[in-house]
Formats: C-alpha cells, structure tokens, sequence
C-alpha cells in the first residue's frame, strides 16, 4: 500500500493536490472567521455561570423550554449529567453586576418535578474577560515566536518556513472550525491551541529531519527531490500514524466520556491533531520543495586552501 501511494508519481500528485485542499480550507476558515468571528465563551465575555442540580433527571429541551418562559434575555443551558446543569447568561445591563436575575431559580427550585438545588452562582466582569483575552493571545503569540527561532536555528530555511506554514494552518483550520459551527471559545480551547502548537511542530520536525537526512547522502544528491521528500515521508508515516492515533484516542475518550467542560478542548485537540498530520506531509514537506530545496542545499563548500589540505596524502 505505501509503495504504491510513495512512488515519485502518485507521491507527488497526491501531496500536490493535499497542498491545494490546505489552501482552500485556509481560505474558507479565514472568510468564516471574517463574517461570523468566535463565540466568545464566558471567560472571554463576561456574564453569569450558575450550576444547578435536579431531584430527579430531566430532559434538556423540556428544561430549557421551561427556563425560557421565566427568563428575559439569552441563555445558554449545558447539561454536564442527568441531574446537573449549567446555565451561562449576559450580564443584565439594567440590574447591578453584583446581582443576578434569579426568577428563573425560584421557577426552577418551587417546581415540583424539576426540584432544582443551586449549587454555585458566579459573575464574572468584561475586564476580567478582556484581561485573560488578552494574556492567552500574548502566550498564544510568544509560543509562535520561540517556535519560529527554534526552526530557523534548527532547520535550512525553506524546510522552516514550511514548518511555520503548517503551524499557522493548523490554527487557522481550528479557529475556523470553531467559527463555522459556533462552538464556544474559552480558556481550555485556547489551552489546547498550544498544545496543538507543539503537536503540530513535532510531526513536521519529524518529517523535516528526514528529509534532511537524506538530501545530505552523497549518493542522493543525483535522484531527483520528488523522490526524496516521498521517501522521507514513506519512512516517517508509520511512526506517525501510530503516535497520532494513539493520542487520538485518548483525546476522544475524554470528548466521549469527560463531560460538556472539556468538550471544547477535546474538539480542538482532536480536529488539531488531524490537520496537523495532513499538514506535515501536505505543507511541511511540499512547500520546501516549491521554494527550491535540493541536495545542493547541503553541500558544503570549501575554499582552495582547504581543499588543498584535504587533497594532501
């Protein structure tokens, strides 16, 4: 199966046609980011968290549906189990911050079937929010930096900057995905885009190394780059494919079964992990070769003098 898809033709047609694909994603995240941004959770915007339990299990929409007829504005209610709730709701621009509407609670506690029992009620402020906005995109911006110097130390520069690129896809991808389907954007999401940092830059290292590794054998430096880069990755994919699906796993064990607060996290996680596999071939491989990358690249030039010293017997 591998030396069919990793021959010089079929390799590089699919790479080729996979670097297309990643362009017109990126496209597409970038127009959905433009036109319906973040749903910025709680963390980021500010407002009401109330978390609440019922005497007995109650179907959600029949819960929101009873919720909405005792509240005035948007909410959103999150169901973290059969019996335990979690409502978030914008602050009240005609009440005090201090003091959340709480007609929807008395609703709630004196009916005789819902029984709910409020557990904890909290407000968080705008600036709160903007301030942990702010603090995530700084560490979200320094991890890109020390990834960009750690590359341009590591790598010859075309090999980085196809690293680069497949990072910023990666993240563009995730932020689009979270766009296009509203899904909430919040400190563990934002969590997770740096994870998918490291996770992304480990498997286009991988990739990268060995590219590099056999572009710098002698031998090599006739066969042309197609078949390098396609063997590189014919060697490297196991491993991959391995590593990511082992951690895929473990990342859908906790979608599946940790509960509506980490949901967010996982989604980027695991979309991240995905993309950034098909990245690392797709992006971090091809683009290198498009900028010109050759076994000439590697070659290491000598003056006179010391090729005269190297030629004495």
């Amino acid at each position: 199966m591998l030396n069919y898809f990793f021959t010089a033709e079929n390799g590089t047609r699919m790479r080729y046609s996979g670097l297309i694909l990643s362009a017109l994603l990126v496209v597409l995240s970038m127009f959905t980011l433009a036109d319906k941004g973040l749903n910025l959770g709680l963390d980021f915007s500010g407002g009401y968290l109330t978390e609440f339990s019922t005497s007995q299990p109650v179907e959600l929409k029949r819960l929101e549906a009873f919720i909405a007829k005792n509240h005035d504005g948007d909410f959103v209610l999150t169901a973290l189990g059969n019996n335990h709730f979690q409502l978030t709701e914008a602050p009240n621009a005609n009440q005090p911050a201090t003091t959340a509407a709480a007609d929807w609670q008395t609703a709630i506690s004196e009916n005789d079937t819902i029984n709910a029992l409020v557990l904890s009620s909290a407000y968080i402020g705008s600036q709160v929010g903007d301030e942990l906005f702010e603090q995530g995109c700084l560490a979200l911006f320094a991890a890109m930096i020390t990834v960009m110097i750690y590359l341009a130390i590591r790598f010859e520069w075309r090999l980085a900057v196809g690293s680069v690129i497949a990072l910023i896809h990666d993240l563009i991808l995730v932020l689009g995905l979270f766009s296009l389907l509203q899904l909430e954007f919040n400190l563990t999401v934002l969590a997770s885009l740096l994870a998918i940092i490291g996770y992304s830059l480990n498997d286009s290292i991988i990739v990268g190394d060995r590219v590099r590794e056999l572009l710098r054998i002698k031998t090599n430096s006739s066969v042309c780059v197609d078949s390098i880069i396609n063997s590189a990755i014919k060697s490297t994919l196991t491993r991959t494919l391995i590593t990511s699906g082992t951690t895929l796993a473990t990342v859908a064990s906790v979608w599946l079964l940790a509960g509506a607060p980490l949901q967010g996290f996982s989604i980027a996680l695991f979309s991240g992990i995905v993309v950034g596999t098909f990245s690392s071939i797709c992006i971090a491989a091809t683009l290198p070769q498009l900028l010109g990358l050759s076994a000439a690249n590697y070659q290491v030039t000598v003056d006179a003098k010391t090729q005269a010293l190297m030629d004495m017997p």
